[in-house]
């Protein structure tokens, strides 16, 4: 139960950047409110977690989570700029995650 609770947060880590990225500063009202509130969820799930897991692993993964999948829905939605290296830099983070998965 903890791992999904650690995904879970990490999915909403990825939509706290990007709600703060859309937040333009705190300038507009709606993704400030959406960056604040998946701000308190992630944080929330994520201690929720680490009552059971390794401080260390599940940190690692709830960023990991969170780096790998900002970046690839910038690339997607946002228009970053994709190239072979960040692509191979994602697999390499998401290589890390797994690995500390079930190496756990």
């Amino acid at each position: 139960m903890a791992w999904i609770l650690l995904l879970l947060a990490g999915l909403f880590e990825i939509v706290m950047a990007l709600s703060l990225k859309l937040s333009n500063g705190f300038g507009n009202l709606w993704w400030s409110l959406s960056f604040l509130g998946t701000a308190v969820l992630s944080f929330g799930l994520l201690s929720y977690a680490l009552k059971s897991l390794d401080v260390g692993t599940a940190y690692a993964v709830w960023t990991g989570v969170g780096a790998a999948g900002t970046a690839i829905l910038g690339m997607v939605a946002l228009g970053d700029t994709v190239s072979a290296a960040r692509i191979v830099s994602i697999a390499l983070i998401l290589a890390g995650v797994i690995g500390l998965r079930t190496l756990t």
